[in-house]
């Protein structure tokens, strides 16, 4: 990608975890970001590699991902903070029991943007 371009598409996928696990299911979710992070997504500069989906007090949440400081925001944003996973109330119910009781994880297959521009990440339910 050239210098100044901006990415539309796929912004990072993780080729290992197809390899280490047994995906079964694959779920798209959506991510709160922050304006900064955004514009880094934009760039092309995210690595999901050794993230990982869980809970942290209710909600679904996507640890260890990152997203570089961008240089010429105002207000940056820390690059491996946890970001809130937006799926429906009844999938992440779903979702968390079978993280709590099946011993299942989730892992971040692939981060990209759609047609209307917003950032979403698919994930896989594995053993």
């Amino acid at each position: 990608m050239a210098k100044g371009t901006i990415n539309t598409g796929r912004i990072a996928e993780n080729r290992k975890a197809r390899h280490e696990y047994e995906v079964e299911e694959k779920i798209e979710a959506g991510l709160i970001l922050l304006g900064s992070e955004v514009k880094s997504l934009r760039h092309g500069r995210a690595s999901i590699a050794e993230s990982y989906a869980g809970e942290d007090k209710g909600r679904l949440v996507l640890f260890n991902a990152n997203i570089p400081i961008y240089e010429a925001a105002r207000v940056n944003h820390e690059p491996k903070r946890p970001r809130e996973l937006l799926v429906k109330m009844r999938e992440r119910n779903r979702l968390l029991g079978l993280i709590r009781r099946e011993g299942m994880t989730l892992i971040p297959l692939t981060l990209y943007f759609t047609d209307r521009g917003i950032a979403k990440i698919q994930i896989g339910l594995a053993k």
